[in-house]
């Protein structure tokens, strides 16, 4: 039973949260399972045509399980957490404006209902519900599901990272191996973005398109990816994939070579990788394509 938690949030102090974390974590995992359950799952592999839509590119595709998850969830999280708010994917997508509550004072939950939709619509398992709680900038827990896999990982900052219950440790690329690497899709670039990710074919560096931006971190976070490239910062697609690759002992780093912040502003692209050596030569390696000559 999810029950509301006492007290409004508006009034917390990141200690509170870290409690309320501790206390109701396993409440959030509740919540996304149930959203899983009733929106999500009895639509894989059932869409109909008129259930799928295209937002601003061929690759941008929302349905009838990204929008009804996203509003199971708006109703759910806050009520454990009362005076916090959500900002999610598809009410951004309605109303741009709604995105700037991340930068507002009330703690805010972090949505991405189906990350992966282009996977999920092609029946494919490689999606994941994304749940990031943040309270002035600073990404406080994360909870990554991946319901067709029946796998949750979770993040609590400074507490650690686990997946299905079992500690994740990124550790170190191995030596003498060529550093794995997704890349963001094509689409999605701009020109110079693009001239930046060509800077990653270079010798000693295997790149691939990415899929799932959260399955993708999580990969980072166990060990099987050395490191993912984006070069946008809808703070839905990394806020808990970035917390994620942070306990389980990896680091994030802009073209300017700062921390990824999930208020924006960000120099993209930018990198997380498994250990802070493979993030520093993975953001040389951008800068050096985003300095090259144009062809």
């Amino acid at each position: 039973m999810l029950e509301p938690s006492e007290t409004p949030a508006a009034s917390k102090t990141p200690e509170d949260i870290e409690e309320f974390l501790a206390r109701r974590s396993a409440d959030v995992e509740e919540a996304l399972r149930k959203a899983a359950a009733t929106e999500i799952m009895p639509r894989f592999r059932q869409l109909a045509a008129h259930e799928v839509e295209q937002k601003s590119a061929p690759h941008d595709l929302v349905t009838d399980a990204d929008r009804k998850a996203e509003l199971y969830l708006t109703e759910a999280l806050p009520a454990l957490l009362p005076g916090s708010v959500v900002v999610g994917e598809e009410a951004v997508h309605a109303d741009p404006a709604s995105y700037g509550a991340i930068r507002g004072e009330a703690p805010v939950w972090i949505v991405d209902p189906v990350d992966g939709t282009r996977q999920f619509v092609h029946g494919d398992t490689g999606f994941c519900t994304l749940v990031a709680l943040s309270q002035d900038g600073v990404v406080r827990g994360s909870w990554t599901y991946a319901p067709a896999l029946d796998r949750l990982a979770v993040a609590i900052r400074g507490r650690g990272a686990v997946l299905d219950g079992e500690p994740l440790r990124a550790g170190s690329p191995e030596p003498g191996r060529d550093l794995r690497v997704a890349t963001s899709h094509p689409d999605y670039t701009t020109e110079e973005q693009k001239r930046a990710l060509l800077g990653l074919r270079t010798e000693g560096v295997a790149p691939r398109p990415c899929g799932s931006a959260g399955l993708e971190y999580l990969a980072v976070a166990r060990g099987e990816l050395d490191a993912t490239v984006f070069d946008w910062e809808a703070a839905w697609d990394h806020a808990a994939g970035l917390l994620l690759v942070e306990e389980a002992g990896g680091t994030h780093l802009t073209l300017a070579g700062e921390p990824f912040r999930v208020t924006g502003g960000n120099a993209l692209p930018f990198g997380a990788a498994r250990d802070e050596a493979t993030a520093r030569r993975v953001v040389e390696l951008l800068s050096q394509g985003a300095d090259a000559p144009r062809r």
